[in-house]
């Protein structure tokens, strides 16, 4: 906090909000000042996803000041573990310097990767399918590991046990073993991913990560980032614009997910 004369000075009172992801929220009043006009309060998180925190001095220097923050998955989506990445990009191991933003960069880096390929990390999936009267039903996202429950979502619906069904794990059709029909709205939970991730896959991912590093940092972490064919980028595409580069293209071109396929 300042006053007036832009010096820093302790406020009547101060509270603190915050707005938790589920629209739930959080108050502590009065927060004490750290030193004068500083202001800090420790929060555990109990919540992935953004947070908005909510100043508010009240008496003497009076003001507000809203900001955010955001608070990851216990189990991100990341091809590359934080060494492999260092590793790659030359960063020692003993430098933590950037540690942070290389794993939102490595986060963005397996989304980029499974817009191509369908899903990469195992992961667990809820999808509703409003179907009537259909003899397969398509799930929304493949590979598929496993189907673990298939349920109605209308009261006095049909449970399906998985003895009752066969799952295409490579286009994620699910369909009767007895040629009948499924009756829905269904439920179905069901796990994606791959159990063992190609080659070809981490390479690329590997080289999307450095394209994507080398646009933060320019040339300024060394010839191992300096331009290369292996880097060049001419293909636009849609939804990504310029991220990925000719070379990781090719490498995922042989696991590149079939059209109409998410």
């Amino acid at each position: 906090m300042r006053d007036d004369g832009e010096q820093l000075a302790n406020a009547g009172s101060m509270a603190l909000t915050i707005v938790l992801p589920d629209g739930t929220s959080t108050s502590i009043a009065p927060v004490a000042p750290t030193s004068t006009g500083i202001y800090a309060h420790d929060y555990t998180t109990v919540q992935a996803g953004r947070h908005t925190v909510r100043w508010v001095a009240t008496g003497i220097n009076a003001g507000a000041y809203t900001d955010q923050f955001d608070v990851r998955e216990a189990t991100p989506r990341g091809l590359l573990s934080l060494a492999d990445a260092k590793k790659h990009l030359n960063i020692p191991a003993s430098s933590t310097t950037d540690d942070e933003e290389l794993r939102g960069w490595i986060e963005a880096t397996a989304r980029v990767v499974e817009f191509f390929v369908g899903p990469v990390t195992r992961r667990t999936v809820v999808e509703t399918h409003r179907v009537g009267s259909v003899h397969a039903v398509a799930l929304r996202e493949a590979p598929v590991l496993e189907v673990v429950s298939l349920s109605p979502v209308l009261t006095g619906g049909t449970t399906y046990a998985a003895a009752d069904f066969d799952v295409d794990g490579s286009s994620g059709i699910v369909q009767r073993l007895d040629g009948s029909r499924f009756t829905g709205p269904l439920r179905i939970t069901y796990t994606v991913g791959r159990a063992v991730v190609p080659a070809n896959i981490s390479h690329a991912a590997r080289i999307i990560l450095q394209h994507l590093w080398r646009t933060q940092r320019g040339s300024a972490r060394g010839p191992a980032l300096a331009g290369s064919d292996d880097y060049s980028v001419t293909e636009q595409i849609p939804g990504l614009g310029y991220a990925v580069p000719n070379r990781a293209l090719e490498l995922l071109q042989p696991d590149r997910l079939p059209p109409g396929v998410a």
